[in-house]
């Protein structure tokens, strides 16, 4: 089948430190090739890909500070896809409703992935208007915002199965909050939690510029309490030992998360979650398996008293069973066969599903 996947610029394919949609994007693309398709990423130049890469642009734009308005670039994107949409079976876009307009009028079967949140009120009107825009969310819960949406399915996240592994050698020795500094992750929160339970916590985040008020005001005075540690960004490599060196991972979070890619990055490291009961968390966590679901910060602290009766090996084969790259690209083809059916057009190739033969060795 041949597939466009068409990235955010706003960060390489995969992200260098931190990126949600791009860093899924990236997995989706590398596991789509590994099923045996035909994948084009259309993506920031400085992207690394498998796939036929498509630079659009020459370097993510968040790491270019000469750039002052991002959309230019996107339109940019936007027509270079369409020029080349006769090219593919299927285009599948990441980049929220900005291709709505121009692909709801072109002939090639398209898809938008929604990785953002859908509960402002100022979406509403984009979903009353483009009715027949077919998109595929993160989590069943967030379609509760556009439940008249044209949904063609949910698919989770998943992450290569070798992509993080538990680090045995590690004992857990805190707890950790990896994410993004803003008032819905509640970092503040979570360094609560950790100050209750008498426990060191370690801060891996991101810092937005629109964050930054929030940051100096609530976050900053909390970051010099003796029991806090705070780290910055880190890479994809350091990962790993980050999430195994944690008792758990904290995630209380105050707004309705469309996934948490966090969650299932700490599974995959053996590293249960506690997590609090909004969005995506019940469709994620297997509550007493993979981790704790609780309803406020006192319930969070009798989680993690209670972690002694989870298995560290169960949590990775949770995360094994439902939230692999394989898995969701498997998912992804069966959705794009069955927009191809219904488009009333055949993929360019019939063996979908035959991975990549491995080169013998001479």
């Amino acid at each position: 089948m041949r597939i466009a996947q068409i990235a955010p610029l706003h960060e390489a394919v995969p992200p260098k430190l931190y990126g949600g949609t791009e860093r899924v994007v990236s997995y989706l693309t590398e596991a789509l090739v590994e099923l045996g398709h035909n994948v084009t990423l259309f993506a920031s130049g400085d992207s690394q890909t498998s796939a036929k890469l498509d630079a659009v642009w020459p370097q993510a734009l968040r790491l270019d500070p000469s750039i002052r308005d991002t959309m230019a670039p996107h339109m940019l994107l936007l027509e270079q896809v369409r020029r080349r949409s006769e090219e593919f079976d299927v285009l599948h876009f990441h980049i929220e409703y900005y291709p709505f307009s121009l692909f709801s009028r072109q002939l090639v079967p398209n898809l938008t992935t929604l990785h953002g949140r859908l509960d402002l009120p100022e979406l509403q009107p984009i979903f009353n208007m483009f009715q027949d825009v077919k998109v595929v969310s993160i989590s069943d819960n967030q379609r509760n915002s556009l439940p008249k949406a044209n949904w063609l399915s949910t698919v989770h996240h998943g992450l290569p199965i070798d992509l993080l592994k538990p680090h045995t050698d590690i004992e857990p020795s805190y707890l950790a909050f990896l994410g993004r500094i803003s008032p819905e992750k509640r970092l503040d929160t979570a360094i609560r939690i950790a100050q209750q339970c008498a426990m060191k916590i370690k801060i891996v985040a991101k810092l937005d510029k629109t964050d930054r008020t929030y940051y100096e005001e609530q976050i900053k005075p909390l970051m010099s309490l003796p029991h806090v540690e705070y780290i910055g960004e880190i890479s994809e490599l350091e990962k790993a030992q980050f999430l195994s060196g944690a008792h758990a991972l904290l995630f209380p979070i105050d707004w309705p998360e469309p996934f948490g890619l966090v969650m299932i990055e700490a599974m995959a490291c053996g590293t249960p979650v506690i997590a609090f009961k909004r969005g995506s968390v019940p469709e994620v966590i297997e509550n007493g398996v993979s981790g704790f679901i609780v309803e406020d910060e006192l319930s969070a602290v009798i989680a993690v008293n209670q972690l002694h009766t989870l298995s560290r090996a169960g949590v990775r084969a949770a995360f094994e069973a439902r939230f692999t790259s394989k898995v969701m690209a498997q998912r992804y083809v069966h959705v794009y066969e069955e927009l191809l059916h219904h488009s009333h057009r055949t993929s360019s190739t019939h063996s979908y599903y035959q991975p990549k033969k491995k080169l013998s060795k001479a």
